[in-house]
């Protein structure tokens, strides 16, 4: 077993889920049980300027420059610690399918949980490689332990092999990712790169520099609540008046509508009585007019129904996540342009795509820190249907360290 298949078995097993109802940093204290294995195995391969932020659970690291490259510009490479909210992370057993044979895969026989095919058309590319998969009850975890322990792997293996000629270069594992402050606390002048990767996209390949523009709003409905039987021209139905106000947004504007450029107003969460209901929204859009344009709409509507209902009725919190930070790496091009050279040497296709999400890297870029975002191998990340490749997280492992070698 390679060692970066090894560090991802281990890490998958450490439950590291982020919670997007905490107040605090990191959001789950227990985001520290992985920060601290990962501080002892940076100790044992060797690594330097190891800091480990036991407040706010961000781990630093450096593989110096080799001889003659202490003039390179500094390489960052970044990865997250957090799993998401969206399915545990807890008691994750994750299992080898050797020399899959592109068909539909049992997951759990006892429950019949089974990743099929007709649900999943491109699984049978990976016809011939091992796949690393859960037993159907938790999420795996490739979001982002693979990039963790690709990045681990490339250190390990730059520090045994001091002839390859790099630069020097820092190593960032951040909490919170998955709730939006993965950034919050990460120290760029501490961590000292003059450029950055996140390691955190999909299949082999996926190279991304443009992200969405993001926006969370949050809209209470007041209510009131009458007795049903006396209820003319007295109760206002909170419940309605929530379906009324997602009625007049774009009904094609949905994520279920839309892929590629194409942005979105997404209801996330909606709860609620006759007297009071709560929603939460998130609102994305790669160009920034359109982006600024959609939140004018949504605000609109709930100017619209508080004239109808009355002032207060509605109350809307929005506020920005983050912006597409292909307004910073283009100036920087560079970048791309080394990847995309790295994959050419190990005969890995280019795919360079928007991200129709975000990362740490989008905000790390507002922050000075140049970051676009690379692959990991892993796929249909935030269920229980996610998967890795094992196969092409060791081509990513050797793709960090071309990539590492371009700068010196």
């Amino acid at each position: 077993m390679t060692k970066v298949i090894e560090n991802f078995l281990e890490y998958v097993t450490i439950d590291t889920q982020s919670s997007g109802e905490s107040k605090s940093t990191p959001s789950t204290l227990k985001q520290h049980d992985l920060a601290k294995v990962l501080v002892k195995q940076l100790q044992a391969i060797g690594a330097q300027e190891i800091t480990y932020d036991e407040n706010h659970c961000y781990v630093y690291a450096t593989i110096p420059a080799s001889a003659g490259c202490g003039n390179a510009p500094v390489i960052g490479f970044i990865a997250h610690m957090d799993t998401s909210p969206a399915v545990t992370g807890k008691g994750v057993r994750p299992r080898m399918v050797e020399d899959y044979d592109g068909k539909d895969i049992l997951l759990n026989e006892e429950k019949q949980i089974v990743m099929k095919t007709a649900d999943f058309p491109e699984l049978p590319s990976y016809k011939g490689k091992r796949l690393i998969v859960t037993d159907g009850t938790t999420l795996l975890g490739a979001d982002d332990k693979a990039g963790i322990a690709e990045i681990m792997a490339m250190a390990e293996y730059l520090l045994e092999h001091t002839e390859i000629s790099h630069g020097k270069i820092r190593i960032g594992f951040t909490p919170d990712e998955e709730v939006g402050a993965g950034a919050d606390y990460f120290d760029v002048k501490l961590f000292g790169a003059d450029y950055a990767y996140t390691v955190d996209g999909g299949r082999l390949g996926e190279l991304e520099y443009e992200n969405f523009n993001a926006a969370g709003a949050k809209v209470t409905i007041h209510g009131r609540s009458v007795h049903p039987g006396e209820a003319k021209d007295k109760m206002r139905n909170a419940i309605l008046m929530a379906q009324e106000f997602q009625s007049m947004l774009p009904v094609f504007e949905n994520p279920m509508y839309t892929c590629g450029y194409e942005g979105f107003y997404h209801l996330d969460y909606l709860n609620g009585t006759v007297e009071s209901a709560k929603a939460e929204y998130i609102i994305r859009d790669h160009n920034r007019e359109k982006f600024e344009k959609k939140k004018e709409l949504f605000m609109q509507v709930g100017d619209f129904l508080n004239r109808k209902y009355g002032d207060g009725t509605f109350e809307i919190q929005l506020k920005d996540s983050y912006y597409n930070m292909e307004e910073i790496i283009k100036e920087h091009m560079c970048l791309i342009d080394n990847a995309k050279e790295a994959m050419k040497e190990l005969e890995i296709t280019p795919v360079v795509i928007p991200i129709r999400g975000g990362t740490d890297g989008a905000r790390l870029s507002f922050m000075g820190l140049p970051c676009p975002n690379l692959c990991t191998g892993g796929a249909n990340f935030h269920g229980r249907f996610e998967y890795a490749c094992a196969d092409d997280m060791e081509m990513v492992t050797q793709l960090l360290v071309k990539i590492a070698e371009r700068w010196r």
